[in-house]
């Protein structure tokens, strides 16, 4: 673990608790600003108190008792400061003074958790993933103080009830940025990085028993939205005016012929297209979200696409293959051009991934393996979910069958046919 931690040690005297000139001892240890009074359970005479020295003044018996106390217990704070630091555990003068009192296995707070897991974590976390960290460890924190009324909590204090009562925090809360409540997924999301955060404690053995052993987790699968044939025609070929537009609705337009997220098409240079075993252009990149590789040759309309932009100033300017917009303004501009066009799926740019796989692939009989390679998933199972078969397609493939079947009944019955006139001429 990273710790570049400040450190400091202050002995002083509580001189409004003074009692026939006699206040008790304190020592106030500092990591980082943030500070921790422990009494010594000792006193000592407030006008021969040095606050300068920090001692005792005098040379006799008692005066040279407690300097050597305290130049014992200084030594002791700095000890326990080092083997902490040594040993790769959060510091904090929480931490310092359960080691000192010997009961730091159960003094790990939530607040420690968060910073340990974060400094070890983070590197190993793409910046969305760690985004939604810090989003749950904000709602944690807010779930403390109304239900607690604490800053923080003690990890050995984790129980079944916690989770649960942050469970129906969590699905009452509103949040800023959105609607109405969290939805149950969200919800989910949320209490799985909680587990996986109080997995992390349990194997640093900062607490004995894990509180999620009885806890069972469930998302809901939802129907994934997609573009109908028609409506993605209609996104096509809208004459849009404004640039702002354009751009958008090409990026989009691009993404439902090659079912590249929105991540990984703000990342695409011209580096990333390159001649495939066919000689034609082909995408290669790797999946920013799970780094597995993808590479999918470019259909006539997404290749159209690039080469409107491959002199673009912008484009030129940032070595990518299509303009750089944000997610945000993404999405907002994507959903005015969804209202000029009338269509009233609410439309974001994962939608087009959506409508790769169902109307652009699946529906035009491309094997679901081949989307899954193309999609970069490591499941077949997770492109199941985002690629289910639209109606027309079963529409088509039972009419295909029906003709078959019909084909079948014509040929048996002109074989029957034929059979019986042989039969009469022999």
């Amino acid at each position: 673990m990273r710790t570049n931690a400040t450190f400091s040690v202050l002995f002083w005297v509580y001189s409004q608790r003074a009692k026939n000139n006699e206040a008790p001892l304190y020592v106030r240890i500092s990591v980082n600003r943030k500070k921790l009074n422990i009494s010594l359970k000792r006193k000592v005479e407030v006008n021969r108190w040095d606050s300068v020295k920090q001692r005792v003044r005098g040379t006799g018996t008692k005066a040279r008792d407690l300097n050597l106390f305290l130049d014992q217990e200084h030594a002791r704070l700095v000890q326990i400061y080092q083997e902490i630091r040594y040993q790769g555990k959060v510091i904090s003068p929480e931490n310092i003074k359960a080691r000192y009192f010997k009961e730091d296995q159960n003094l790990f707070t939530f607040e420690d958790l968060f910073l340990y897991h974060n400094e070890n974590m983070f590197s190993k976390l793409k910046n969305n993933t760690s985004r939604l960290y810090l989003t749950s460890q904000n709602y944690i924190r807010l779930f403390l103080k109304k239900e607690y009324n604490r800053k923080n909590y003690y990890l050995g204090d984790l129980d079944y009830s916690f989770i649960l009562k942050f469970e129906n925090y969590l699905r009452s809360v509103k949040p800023h940025n959105y609607r109405g409540k969290l939805q149950h997924n969200a919800v989910m999301k949320h209490i799985q990085r909680l587990r996986k955060m109080v997995t992390l404690a349990f194997h640093l053995e900062w607490i004995d028993r894990d509180p999620f052993a009885k806890f069972k987790s469930h998302l809901i699968q939802k129907e994934r939205e997609f573009l109908s044939a028609e409506d993605l025609t209609k996104i096509e070929n809208i004459q849009l005016e404004e640039y702002r537009l354009q751009k958008v609705r090409d990026t989009f337009i691009f993404s439902c012929y090659t079912g590249i997220s929105y991540a990984d098409v703000m990342l695409l240079t011209k580096q990333n297209v390159v001649k495939g075993i066919d000689g034609k252009d082909w995408i290669v990149t790797k999946r920013e979200k799970n780094g597995n590789q993808v590479k999918l040759p470019l259909l006539e309309k997404a290749s159209g696409i690039l080469k409107q932009y491959e002199f673009d100033r912008n484009c030129m300017i940032n070595n990518s293959l299509l303009p750089i917009i944000s997610n945000q303004k993404m999405n907002s501009y994507l959903k005015e051009i969804a209202a000029m066009c009338r269509i009233t799926t609410n439309i974001t740019f994962h939608l087009a991934r959506h409508t790769f796989a169902t109307t652009v692939a699946l529906s035009n009989g491309v094997p679901i393996e081949t989307v899954s390679k193309i999609l970069g998933h490591r499941k077949l199972s997770t492109t199941q979910i985002y690629a289910k078969v639209i109606e027309r397609k079963v529409s088509d493939d039972m009419e295909l069958l029906q003709q078959k079947l019909k084909g079948e009944s014509v040929n048996t019955q002109r074989t029957e046919n034929s059979q019986g006139r042989e039969g009469k001429i022999s």
